[in-house]
């Protein structure tokens, strides 16, 4: 099993959750985050005062998927997320070593 950890704009959130579901992704977390990467924010002007915003809003998507479908999700993922801009967002894998469903006790592959 592997954790996927995707960071995305907001805006593309829905897009992201269509790919999860067409993959049958059983469950997934997400958080409102704000960051920010290569692009270190941006500058803004607001009623003559220039304001450097070097946090930027964004979407942490957390989601633990079988060996078999990650790289077919990352690939999906590169091809319908990016919009050719910098801060499209990153996606980190972690090994995941087990997982348990409380309720039923069920261990690997069988608590997803």
């Amino acid at each position: 099993m592997k954790k996927l950890e995707i960071i995305i704009r907001p805006e593309k959130f829905e897009d992201l959750k269509k790919i999860l579901v067409d993959m049958k992704v059983s469950g997934m977390n997400i958080s409102n985050i704000m960051g920010y990467g290569n692009q270190m924010g941006y500058v803004e002007q607001y009623r003559g005062v220039v304001y450097n915003v070097n946090l930027v809003p964004k979407m942490k998507v957390e989601v633990i998927v079988r060996d078999a479908k990650v790289d077919t999700i990352l690939a999906r993922i590169a091809e319908v997320l990016p919009t050719g801009n910098v801060g499209d967002g990153k996606v980190f894998v972690y090994e995941c070593l087990d997982a348990m469903r409380i309720r039923t006790g069920a261990k690997g592959e069988e608590a997803l």
